[in-house]
């Protein structure tokens, strides 16, 4: 299934993509998309039946309407960095031994075509299409990649904008240069664990202007998707509705040649990953 939200922000309802490509409303089925949602089997189930009966979803007109992030109530983002050999490559960083962490506040979400907000005294704001992987099942200290897998509900585009100069030169850990507002875009759709039967073998390209910067595939990834869940496992408690972001192939400003195409206000960023749908932002000064 293709889960998403709909609607304006704070004020979203649960609807569904259809497979002749209509929206469907699912407020009369389930509340919202949540953890909750994801950890409920019976209620998923309702979801699937009511989408397979002729008539089962009152459908929705598109136009217009705005689409929020695929995901209500967010509890953690935790995301891996350097999680793809070319990306390492071009960075200059060796290939890490164990993932690399670090954790985006929940607030940072909107939807994927919000507007994204170049922050005050921003001189480095980069792009990173990634694939985003949403928790169905609590995970608790995993002893293997497929139980990893097994503990994803689906999967999402994510956007995971980066302040190189506050991540980098302003001393500690990255978090200053990930968190700032509207730094994680998510979605349109998050899409059922059982419609990517291999999530080590998605495209990924982002766009700038028009240009291609990212052109790449899961298939690159350091850490695959299972193994990233089960290593964050023995860390933290993953529960229904925690995202994992899981890193970017090449193609960063932070690794193009001098002057660096760091982004501006004005700029538009294009992202997709196959199978999982395209995001559009428009970039502004907060």
């Amino acid at each position: 299934m293709k889960l998403l939200r709909v609607g304006t922000a704070g004020a979203e309802r649960p609807a569904l993509l259809a497979e002749d490509g209509t929206l469907r409303d699912l407020s009369g089925v389930v509340p919202d998309i949540d953890g909750a949602l994801l950890a409920d089997g019976e209620a998923l189930a309702r979801v699937r039946a009511a989408a397979a009966a002729p008539g089962g979803l009152p459908e929705l007109d598109a136009e217009g309407l705005r689409v929020g992030p695929p995901l209500a109530r967010i509890g953690k983002i935790v995301c891996v960095g350097l999680n793809y050999h070319d990306h390492a490559a071009e960075t200059g960083a060796p290939v890490p031994d164990e993932p690399i962490l670090f954790l985006k506040a929940p607030d940072t979400v909107v939807g994927p075509e919000d507007t994204v907000l170049v922050p005050r005294g921003s001189v480095k704001t980069d792009w990173e299409v990634e694939l985003a992987v949403v928790i169905g099942r609590t995970a608790r200290y995993l002893e293997s990649a497929e139980e990893g897998l097994a503990h994803v509900a689906g999967y999402a585009v994510a956007h995971d904008v980066s302040e190189r100069a506050f991540q980098i030169e302003h001393g500690g850990t990255w978090d200053k240069g990930k968190n700032c507002e509207t730094f994680n875009p998510l979605g349109p759709w998050l899409v059922t664990a059982d419609e990517v039967p291999d999530p080590q073998a998605l495209p990924l390209r982002l766009r700038v202007n028009g240009e291609l910067r990212q052109n790449g595939t899961t298939a690159d990834q350091i850490f695959p998707v299972g193994e990233v869940v089960r290593y964050i496992s023995r860390f933290m408690t993953l529960h229904p509705g925690d995202v994992i972001n899981t890193g970017t192939p090449a193609g960063v400003a932070m690794g193009q040649p001098e002057p660096k195409p760091y982004l501006r206000a004005g700029d538009v960023v294009e992202l997709e990953i196959e199978g999982l749908g395209r995001q559009r932002q428009e970039l502004k000064d907060a």
